[in-house]
């Protein structure tokens, strides 16, 4: 007799809104690959970010802005392939969405039907509203993303603190307001004063999810090789390191290669 198994509930933005109104924070780690998509979304996260920062994480660079909208699609169907639980969402990349509203949507259809994602990620204020609304309308979830919006970088003068004067904070927050009423279900704070992200946070009615913004918004979100300890060349005030893991990887490559010099690796119940 086969054993009932309980079916897993899937995480959705309903449930993300939910979660704000309860006061429950919420949890989102970036994820580019089937192996850390499953490990990760076992582990409870509630929110996967496939994100652009795949081209500084996987492939090296010094920004997000080389990174391709076929690759963006690669790294995105690979993560849904390995989650059953977690919200999956996926950054446009830069070039996708700022040439015209045309381009925005057909870059958007695409991510959506090759990666199965659950929402898309776009960054800026006004610029995008018409955009936003033209996605949310045809059926597509998106979050926004303010502060330190990477693609902007150069424009930024690098990755610098945002929304330090009260002009710069006062067009944040309407900037904010505005993308929850262009459609947004969510967005990201990134790189502010914890106050004013606090006080974007109350004053929305979406989830507002910090990353270096203090601890008064609905959720957090890092770079998971970051978080890990994978990566120690990158260090930030608001990162913490949860694990050592390039310390552990260090370890077993070490171990590996004095095994197989050794001829200690493979040993006989090892072989066929």
């Amino acid at each position: 007799m086969s054993q009932h198994k309980p079916e897993t509930k899937k995480i959705t933005t309903l449930r993300l809104q939910a979660m704000k109104q309860l006061g429950e924070p919420i949890t989102m780690l970036t994820a580019y690959d089937y192996t850390m998509a499953r490990l990760l979304d076992r582990s409870g996260v509630e929110i996967l970010l496939v994100g652009d920062s795949a081209a500084n994480v996987m492939a090296g660079h010094s920004t997000t802005l080389p990174i391709t909208l076929d690759q963006m699609i690669y790294h995105g169907a690979s993560v849904v392939r390995g989650v059953q639980q977690a919200f999956v969402i996926v950054d446009m990349p830069f070039g996708s969405y700022q040439i015209s509203q045309e381009a925005a949507v057909s870059s958007a259809v695409r991510i959506m039907k090759e990666t199965g994602c659950d929402a898309l990620k776009l960054e800026g204020g006004e610029v995008v509203y018409p955009i936003i609304q033209q996605l949310t309308t045809s059926g597509i979830p998106v979050m926004g993303h303010l502060g330190l919006t990477p693609q902007s970088v150069h424009q930024l003068g690098g990755y610098r603190l945002q929304g330090q004067t009260d002009a710069d904070a006062g067009r944040l927050l309407r900037e904010a307001k505005g993308l929850e009423q262009a459609g947004c279900f969510a967005l990201v704070l990134e790189k502010v004063p914890a106050t004013l992200a606090r006080r974007v946070a109350s004053d929305l009615r979406i989830p507002v999810i910090g990353i270096g913004a203090g601890s008064g918004v609905d959720g957090q979100v890092l770079v998971t090789q970051d978080m890990l300890g994978m990566e120690d060349s990158f260090s930030p005030k608001f990162l913490r390191r949860f694990g050592q893991i390039g310390e552990a990887i260090d370890t077993a490559v070490t171990e590996y290669i004095q095994a197989v010099k050794t001829h200690t690796f493979p040993s006989e119940s090892e072989s066929y």
